[in-house]
């Protein structure tokens, strides 16, 4: 549709011919702007927030100290069982000891029967105090 239907003007040979046409307010006028600033009161408020955060934090560092006693007593408990066991497990340990300190003192007897003076068992220490053979020395398993 052309502007000259629209403004019922056949056969304008130019724009210049149209007449002016100027916009302007609706009958009655606008309706006033708001400018005032009007918040909406929605939600909670700052202190609801915070106390409502602050109750969630306080019940979570409740529930961790609660969790920390409860792994503090079951170490504990852990510990106690190991205090109760070792000296049966240090028993062992010693009778498996003897039994092989028997058998390292033979194989030593056998290898060093032709050197003249050779004492076995002797420390070849001097410090005068029992040492224990070194890490893995009586563990057939290791040799």
């Amino acid at each position: 549709m052309t502007e000259a239907a629209i403004r019922k003007k056949p056969g304008m040979a130019s724009v210049k011919d149209m007449p002016i046409l100027q916009d302007g307010p609706p009958p009655g006028g606008f309706p006033p702007v708001r400018y005032a600033r009007r918040i909406p009161n929605k939600g909670p408020s700052a202190m609801a927030i915070f106390l409502a955060a602050f109750g969630a934090f306080s019940y979570g560092m409740y529930q961790v100290g609660q969790g920390n006693k409860m792994r503090r007593a079951l170490k504990e408990e852990k510990y106690a069982a190991r205090r109760a066991i070792l000296p049966l497990l240090q028993a062992e340990e010693d009778e498996r000891f003897v039994k092989e300190w028997k058998k390292y003192l033979e194989y030593e007897a056998e290898v060093m029967k032709d050197v003249p003076g050779w004492k076995v068992g002797e420390s070849v220490y001097n410090s005068g105090r029992w040492m224990p053979p070194a890490t893995g020395e009586l563990r057939p398993d290791v040799w």
